[in-house]
Protein backbone atom coordinates (compact mmCIF):
# COMPACT_ATOMS: atom_id res chain seq x y z
CA UNK A 1 0.00 0.00 0.00
CA UNK A 2 1.15 3.63 -0.36
CA UNK A 3 3.97 4.54 1.85
CA UNK A 4 1.86 7.67 3.78
CA UNK A 5 -0.47 4.18 5.01
CA UNK A 6 2.24 2.66 6.35
CA UNK A 7 3.81 5.16 7.68
CA UNK A 8 1.09 6.35 10.07
CA UNK A 9 -0.29 3.09 10.58
CA UNK A 10 3.85 2.25 12.06
CA UNK A 11 3.07 5.36 14.50
CA UNK A 12 1.08 5.35 17.85
CA UNK A 13 -1.87 5.79 16.83
CA UNK A 14 -2.86 2.82 14.69
CA UNK A 15 -2.05 1.32 18.63
CA UNK A 16 -4.56 3.19 20.72
CA UNK A 17 -6.67 0.81 22.69
CA UNK A 18 -10.17 2.17 23.12
CA UNK A 19 -10.80 1.21 26.86
CA UNK A 20 -13.24 -1.54 27.06
CA UNK A 21 -14.00 -3.85 24.20
CA UNK A 22 -17.65 -4.28 23.75
CA UNK A 23 -18.71 -8.27 22.93
CA UNK A 24 -20.31 -9.14 19.61
CA UNK A 25 -24.03 -11.27 18.72
CA UNK A 26 -22.29 -13.59 17.31
CA UNK A 27 -18.65 -14.56 15.73
CA UNK A 28 -18.25 -16.15 12.01
CA UNK A 29 -19.16 -19.09 11.29
CA UNK A 30 -15.33 -20.64 9.93
CA UNK A 31 -12.48 -18.30 11.90
CA UNK A 32 -9.45 -18.32 10.39
CA UNK A 33 -6.84 -21.51 11.18
CA UNK A 34 -4.47 -19.31 10.30
CA UNK A 35 -3.72 -16.18 9.53
CA UNK A 36 -1.87 -14.36 7.01
CA UNK A 37 0.83 -12.20 7.96
CA UNK A 38 0.94 -8.36 6.62
CA UNK A 39 1.81 -8.52 3.25
CA UNK A 40 2.42 -12.38 3.08
CA UNK A 41 1.73 -13.61 -0.51
CA UNK A 42 -0.66 -16.64 -0.65
CA UNK A 43 -0.68 -19.53 -2.87
CA UNK A 44 -4.74 -19.37 -2.94
CA UNK A 45 -6.54 -16.24 -3.40
CA UNK A 46 -10.37 -16.54 -4.06
CA UNK A 47 -12.01 -13.73 -5.42
CA UNK A 48 -14.93 -12.33 -7.86
CA UNK A 49 -14.32 -11.29 -11.23
CA UNK A 50 -17.52 -9.16 -12.39
CA UNK A 51 -18.23 -8.41 -15.87
CA UNK A 52 -19.23 -5.04 -16.45
CA UNK A 53 -20.05 -5.73 -19.58
CA UNK A 54 -23.01 -7.54 -19.16
CA UNK A 55 -24.11 -6.22 -15.58
CA UNK A 56 -27.52 -4.76 -16.09
CA UNK A 57 -27.68 -3.16 -12.69
CA UNK A 58 -31.17 -5.36 -11.31
CA UNK A 59 -29.74 -5.71 -7.97
CA UNK A 60 -30.09 -9.71 -7.66
CA UNK A 61 -26.87 -9.69 -6.26
CA UNK A 62 -27.35 -7.15 -3.44
CA UNK A 63 -30.87 -8.68 -2.48
CA UNK A 64 -29.18 -12.11 -2.54
CA UNK A 65 -26.45 -11.37 -1.02
CA UNK A 66 -28.64 -9.42 2.20
CA UNK A 67 -30.74 -12.54 2.60
CA UNK A 68 -28.17 -15.02 2.84
CA UNK A 69 -26.32 -12.54 5.14
CA UNK A 70 -29.06 -11.63 7.33
CA UNK A 71 -30.49 -15.28 8.14
CA UNK A 72 -26.49 -16.69 8.38
CA UNK A 73 -22.98 -16.55 10.28
CA UNK A 74 -22.83 -12.69 9.28
CA UNK A 75 -26.26 -11.74 10.84
CA UNK A 76 -28.62 -9.80 11.46
CA UNK A 77 -28.04 -6.69 9.64
CA UNK A 78 -29.45 -4.14 10.96
CA UNK A 79 -31.90 -1.81 9.07
CA UNK A 80 -33.32 0.38 11.39
CA UNK A 81 -34.81 2.82 9.01
CA UNK A 82 -34.82 1.60 5.70
CA UNK A 83 -37.58 3.54 4.42
CA UNK A 84 -37.17 7.08 5.68
CA UNK A 85 -36.15 10.47 4.11
CA UNK A 86 -32.13 9.72 5.93
CA UNK A 87 -32.29 5.70 5.40
CA UNK A 88 -29.88 3.65 7.26
CA UNK A 89 -28.49 -0.42 6.42
CA UNK A 90 -25.69 -2.79 6.34
CA UNK A 91 -24.98 -4.11 2.88
CA UNK A 92 -21.92 -5.91 1.99
CA UNK A 93 -22.47 -6.10 -1.95
CA UNK A 94 -23.69 -2.44 -3.54
CA UNK A 95 -24.88 -1.55 -6.94
CA UNK A 96 -23.44 2.29 -8.28
CA UNK A 97 -25.01 3.17 -11.28
CA UNK A 98 -24.41 6.63 -13.24
CA UNK A 99 -24.26 7.62 -16.84
CA UNK A 100 -21.33 8.56 -18.54
CA UNK A 101 -20.57 10.75 -21.58
CA UNK A 102 -23.10 13.50 -22.99
CA UNK A 103 -26.57 13.71 -24.41
CA UNK A 104 -27.25 11.70 -27.39
CA UNK A 105 -24.04 9.56 -26.53
CA UNK A 106 -24.86 8.93 -22.66
CA UNK A 107 -24.00 4.98 -21.72
CA UNK A 108 -25.44 4.00 -18.11
CA UNK A 109 -22.79 1.97 -16.07
CA UNK A 110 -23.98 -0.16 -13.31
CA UNK A 111 -20.61 -1.20 -11.02
CA UNK A 112 -20.67 -3.71 -8.75
CA UNK A 113 -18.65 -2.68 -5.52
CA UNK A 114 -18.24 -5.15 -2.56
CA UNK A 115 -14.80 -6.01 -0.16
CA UNK A 116 -12.39 -6.57 -2.64
CA UNK A 117 -9.95 -9.02 -0.72
CA UNK A 118 -7.13 -7.30 -0.82
CA UNK A 119 -3.33 -9.21 -1.01
CA UNK A 120 -1.84 -6.50 1.23
CA UNK A 121 -5.38 -5.13 3.18
CA UNK A 122 -5.02 -2.13 4.93
CA UNK A 123 -7.87 -2.66 7.37
CA UNK A 124 -5.87 -5.71 8.68
CA UNK A 125 -3.31 -3.75 10.77
CA UNK A 126 -4.93 -0.42 11.82
CA UNK A 127 -7.51 -2.53 13.82
CA UNK A 128 -6.08 -2.35 17.39
CA UNK A 129 -7.91 -5.65 18.60
CA UNK A 130 -7.10 -7.82 15.91
CA UNK A 131 -10.79 -8.26 14.72
CA UNK A 132 -9.86 -7.81 11.07
CA UNK A 133 -7.72 -10.24 9.76
CA UNK A 134 -7.02 -12.10 6.42
CA UNK A 135 -6.80 -16.22 6.16
CA UNK A 136 -4.43 -17.78 5.29
CA UNK A 137 -5.79 -20.91 3.70
CA UNK A 138 -7.77 -19.12 1.12
CA UNK A 139 -6.97 -15.61 1.20
CA UNK A 140 -10.27 -14.11 2.62
CA UNK A 141 -10.43 -11.14 4.85
CA UNK A 142 -12.77 -11.10 7.59
CA UNK A 143 -14.30 -9.69 11.34
CA UNK A 144 -14.41 -11.68 14.23
CA UNK A 145 -17.28 -9.81 16.10
CA UNK A 146 -16.08 -11.02 19.04
CA UNK A 147 -13.22 -8.80 18.96
CA UNK A 148 -14.34 -5.91 17.08
CA UNK A 149 -15.10 -2.63 19.44
CA UNK A 150 -16.88 -0.54 16.18
CA UNK A 151 -13.81 1.89 16.23
CA UNK A 152 -14.31 2.51 12.48
CA UNK A 153 -10.41 2.07 11.92
CA UNK A 154 -10.84 -0.21 9.47
CA UNK A 155 -13.67 1.91 7.11
CA UNK A 156 -10.82 4.97 7.73
CA UNK A 157 -8.38 2.64 6.56
CA UNK A 158 -10.14 1.03 3.07
CA UNK A 159 -10.07 3.09 0.60
CA UNK A 160 -12.56 1.52 -1.24
CA UNK A 161 -15.51 2.03 0.94
CA UNK A 162 -16.07 -1.56 1.34
CA UNK A 163 -16.58 -1.55 5.66
CA UNK A 164 -20.39 -1.37 6.90
CA UNK A 165 -21.31 -0.65 10.66
CA UNK A 166 -23.85 -2.77 11.78
CA UNK A 167 -25.69 0.33 14.09
CA UNK A 168 -27.86 -2.25 16.08
CA UNK A 169 -24.47 -4.15 17.24
CA UNK A 170 -21.60 -1.79 17.13
CA UNK A 171 -19.55 -4.22 14.65
CA UNK A 172 -17.84 -3.31 11.67
CA UNK A 173 -18.51 -5.79 8.69
CA UNK A 174 -18.34 -6.95 5.45
CA UNK A 175 -18.10 -9.21 2.71
CA UNK A 176 -17.16 -12.82 3.47
CA UNK A 177 -16.97 -14.09 0.14
CA UNK A 178 -19.84 -16.26 2.10
CA UNK A 179 -17.08 -18.42 3.77
CA UNK A 180 -20.10 -19.86 5.37
CA UNK A 181 -21.75 -21.42 2.71
CA UNK A 182 -18.60 -21.89 -0.12
CA UNK A 183 -17.02 -24.46 2.80
CA UNK A 184 -20.85 -26.11 3.52
CA UNK A 185 -20.47 -29.48 2.85
CA UNK A 186 -24.21 -30.05 3.32
CA UNK A 187 -24.85 -28.10 0.13
CA UNK A 188 -24.26 -29.70 -3.18
CA UNK A 189 -21.26 -28.95 -4.95
CA UNK A 190 -22.65 -26.60 -7.54
CA UNK A 191 -24.03 -24.16 -4.91
CA UNK A 192 -21.07 -24.12 -2.98
CA UNK A 193 -20.51 -20.57 -4.57
CA UNK A 194 -21.30 -16.88 -2.77
CA UNK A 195 -25.16 -15.88 -2.88
CA UNK A 196 -24.62 -13.05 -5.27
CA UNK A 197 -22.72 -15.58 -8.12
CA UNK A 198 -25.65 -18.03 -7.57
CA UNK A 199 -28.38 -15.06 -8.24
CA UNK A 200 -26.82 -13.22 -11.30
CA UNK A 201 -28.84 -13.75 -13.88
CA UNK A 202 -26.49 -12.87 -16.73
CA UNK A 203 -23.64 -14.71 -15.15
CA UNK A 204 -21.60 -11.18 -14.38
CA UNK A 205 -20.20 -12.29 -11.56
CA UNK A 206 -17.43 -15.57 -11.87
CA UNK A 207 -15.91 -16.71 -8.19
CA UNK A 208 -12.56 -18.96 -7.84
CA UNK A 209 -8.76 -18.63 -6.79
CA UNK A 210 -6.93 -16.01 -8.81
CA UNK A 211 -3.59 -17.51 -8.28
CA UNK A 212 -4.82 -20.55 -10.37
CA UNK A 213 -3.80 -19.89 -13.69
CA UNK A 214 -6.12 -22.45 -14.89
CA UNK A 215 -9.40 -21.36 -12.81
CA UNK A 216 -12.02 -19.69 -14.53
CA UNK A 217 -11.63 -16.34 -12.99
CA UNK A 218 -7.58 -16.02 -14.08
CA UNK A 219 -8.77 -17.69 -17.29
CA UNK A 220 -11.27 -14.52 -17.86
CA UNK A 221 -8.69 -12.22 -16.39
CA UNK A 222 -6.09 -12.99 -19.06
CA UNK A 223 -8.22 -13.07 -21.70
CA UNK A 224 -10.24 -10.17 -21.28
CA UNK A 225 -7.81 -7.62 -19.72
CA UNK A 226 -9.31 -8.06 -16.41
CA UNK A 227 -7.94 -4.96 -14.01
CA UNK A 228 -8.01 -4.13 -10.63
CA UNK A 229 -9.49 -1.15 -9.05
CA UNK A 230 -7.41 1.89 -8.08
CA UNK A 231 -4.26 -0.15 -8.10
CA UNK A 232 -2.65 3.32 -7.10
CA UNK A 233 -3.39 1.92 -3.59
CA UNK A 234 -1.17 -0.90 -4.02
CA UNK A 235 -3.37 -2.99 -2.23
CA UNK A 236 -3.53 -5.70 -4.67
CA UNK A 237 -7.10 -6.28 -5.09
CA UNK A 238 -7.90 -10.09 -5.20
CA UNK A 239 -11.47 -9.40 -6.73
CA UNK A 240 -10.97 -7.85 -10.05
CA UNK A 241 -13.50 -6.41 -12.68
CA UNK A 242 -13.98 -7.02 -16.97
CA UNK A 243 -14.04 -4.05 -19.15
CA UNK A 244 -17.25 -3.18 -20.82
CA UNK A 245 -16.63 -3.28 -24.35
CA UNK A 246 -17.39 0.58 -26.28
CA UNK A 247 -19.64 0.03 -29.04
CA UNK A 248 -19.93 2.51 -31.77
CA UNK A 249 -23.58 3.14 -33.80
CA UNK A 250 -23.61 5.08 -37.01
CA UNK A 251 -27.35 5.32 -36.93
CA UNK A 252 -31.03 4.09 -37.30
CA UNK A 253 -30.85 0.69 -39.70
CA UNK A 254 -26.96 0.50 -39.31
CA UNK A 255 -24.93 -2.38 -38.09
CA UNK A 256 -23.54 -2.17 -34.78
CA UNK A 257 -19.18 -2.07 -35.28
CA UNK A 258 -18.88 -4.40 -32.42
CA UNK A 259 -21.59 -6.61 -32.15
CA UNK A 260 -23.32 -6.56 -35.48
CA UNK A 261 -26.85 -5.98 -34.09
CA UNK A 262 -29.04 -3.38 -35.85
CA UNK A 263 -30.57 -0.61 -33.76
Amino acid sequence: MIQWLKDLMGSNAAGIMPSQAAPAARAEAAPARVRAHQGETLAKQLALVIDLNVCVGCHACVTSCKQWNTSGSAGPLADEKPYGADPTGTFFNRVQTYEAGAFPGTDTIHFPKSCLHCEDPPCVPVCPTGASYKRKEDGIVLVDYDKCIGCKYCAWACPYGARELDEERQVMTKCTLCVDRIYDEHLPPADRKPACVKACPTGARLFGDVKDPDSEVSIAIRERGGYSLMPEWETSPANQYLPRRITETAGPGKADVDTGHFQ
